[in-house]
């Protein structure tokens, strides 16, 4: 096409499964000659979200971690246990920290191109990808796309959306309230209306700390409901005057749909767009750089990118669950805190991670067991 610039790869999205990739893409000398193309409407110039995750040892992000935690805090109105986690930690990176490492260490190569356009639609006609913006055409041998599309996802009804939505308070409290060496990863103590609510709490001092109302439910709630709930925690916490320092808020889609039924030859789709969510958790950070690195030695020996996103066992066990809280939303502050009482949290990390083997994860299962696990299996069986 006269006048279309082509590109050998164009990577739609520059949110995290959009920047890891082309990061690890330009460090690897198989990909060194190869002309990349980054495409999003935004700059990524705000703190719009963080990251947290569990990992062994030294990760690829150590030098933007923010806050780093040896324990966690899981319990409901019936029991409680802050338990250490090594040899895993618990890390916690802000999303424009992350955002300014990337972009100032991607754009010191000379083989990247950043453009700040909208993506209007994309399409492989089985030899070039054909990508268009308000104003301009590009072509790719290979494109990999992580913008969501939620129209297939939603028109859909044979698997169930549950959404991972929350607002989150920075906050600075007059008192000395927070637990710094723990992470209040879910206090389930809070009214559960019907639903799986908790609260989610990463401190970084004795005053300081990221709280965070959350919900694995169908439907959002009104702003003002989430913001209510915070402030009763913290009464209730005895916190004192407290300021509010920054917010957060967002919406993650948990999902066992099956986004790679979408991918083809020369376009993959990545990221939670690719169903790299971790669909029982909504946990996305570390599951990206994971399989971020697999595809890239994927492509190193096939040409078709249609072969890369797999269903395994994991995706169905993530199913069920998901099944099981379409249901019964109510559940979830029974079947979370109960895994972390019969398991050590290593070995649930290590599940969610997908790197348990098969009689690692009867155990788990069987520390779970409820007649609407059963139901759900059997439904999915027949």
């Amino acid at each position: 096409m006269k006048g279309v610039k082509h590109y050998d790869y164009i990577i739609l999205g520059t949110g995290l499964a959009g920047l890891q990739l082309a990061y690890f893409m330009v460090q690897d000398d198989f990909f060194k000659d190869k002309s990349i193309l980054l495409l999003d409407k935004s700059k990524k110039q705000k703190n719009d979200r963080t990251w947290s995750y569990w990992e062994v040892g030294h990760g690829d992000f150590d030098n933007i971690v923010y806050q780093i935690w040896n324990s966690i805090y899981v319990g409901n109105e019936h029991f409680n246990i802050t338990a250490q986690v090594h040899p895993y930690q618990y890390k916690m990176i802000k999303g424009i920290d992350f955002y300014n490492y990337m972009l100032g260490v991607l754009r010191t190569y000379k083989n990247l191109t950043f453009v700040k356009e909208e993506v209007l639609s994309y399409q492989d006609n089985g030899t070039l990808i054909t990508v268009n913006t308000a104003s301009k055409t590009y072509e790719a041998d290979k494109a990999f796309n992580s913008l969501l599309q939620k129209e297939k996802m939603l028109e859909q009804e044979r698997f169930p959306l549950i959404q991972q939505h929350f607002i989150g308070w920075f906050v600075k409290t007059e008192k000395p309230v927070f637990k710094v060496d723990r992470a209040g990863f879910m206090d389930f103590t809070v009214p559960q209306k019907g639903n799986t609510r908790f609260m989610y709490v990463l401190p970084f001092s004795e005053t300081e700390a990221l709280v965070e109302y959350t919900l694995f439910s169908s439907e959002l709630l009104p702003k003002e409901e989430y913001e209510e709930a915070i402030e009763a925690y913290l009464n209730k916490m005895g916190t004192g005057t407290y300021e509010i320092l920054e917010k957060e808020e967002g919406s993650i889609p948990m999902t066992s749909y099956k986004f790679h039924q979408h991918d083809s030859e020369n376009l993959i789709n990545i990221g939670t767009a690719g169903g790299w969510t971790k669909a029982s958790t909504g946990f996305t950070f570390r599951n990206t750089g994971k399989k971020v690195k697999r595809l890239l030695e994927y492509m190193k020996k096939n040409e078709d990118l249609s072969g890369f996103n797999k269903k395994n066992r994991f995706w169905y066990y993530d199913l069920i669950l998901l099944d099981v809280l379409n249901r019964r939303n109510d559940l979830g502050a029974f079947i979370f805190p109960t895994l972390f009482k019969k398991n050590k949290p290593q070995l649930i990390f290590k599940f969610l991670d997908e790197e348990t083997n098969f009689k690692e994860e009867i155990k788990i299962m069987l520390s779970i067991t409820h007649w609407q696990f059963i139901k759900a299996f059997f439904r999915r069986l027949f």
